[in-house]
């Protein structure tokens, strides 16, 4: 198995999803090879949870991450989950358009560009 599928699959592990039950782990590379991971962790009052992909992604620049190849994104879903909007926002700003790749928990897998994801995306580009 792939070490950075490997890694979301053990990160999703140490979700903490009570409310939802919904485990999801993420594990973010960076271009020389460094992986962050995240997990989702979810408050009582919702608005505050906070979704693996940006916890793996604000984990990753706290340590120093800067350049990033791409995310794996893990989830106990028949079809693949995809990050959520916020996720999809912040992963624009922080890595680009980054190879995203979805994965379950039975195998399956696919791979997509955050562009696709996130058509025209607002950025600093537009901050002047």
């Amino acid at each position: 198995m792939d070490p950075l599928t490997a890694a979301a699959l053990e990160a999703r592990q140490r979700a903490r999803a009570p409310f939802s039950g919904f485990a999801v782990g993420a594990a973010l590379e960076e271009e020389d090879g460094r992986i962050f991971t995240g997990c989702n962790v979810e408050s009582a009052s919702y608005g505050l949870t906070m979704c693996a992909e940006r916890v793996a992604a604000f984990r990753a620049v706290a340590e120093g991450g800067r350049r990033f190849r791409r995310i794996v994104v893990a989830a106990d879903s028949e079809p693949l989950t995809p990050p959520c909007g916020a996720c999809r926002q912040v992963l624009w700003e922080l890595c680009g358009d980054v190879e995203i790749v979805l994965v379950n928990l039975k195998g399956a897998t696919e791979s997509v560009r955050l562009s696709s994801l996130l058509p025209r995306p607002f950025d600093a580009t537009f901050l002047g």
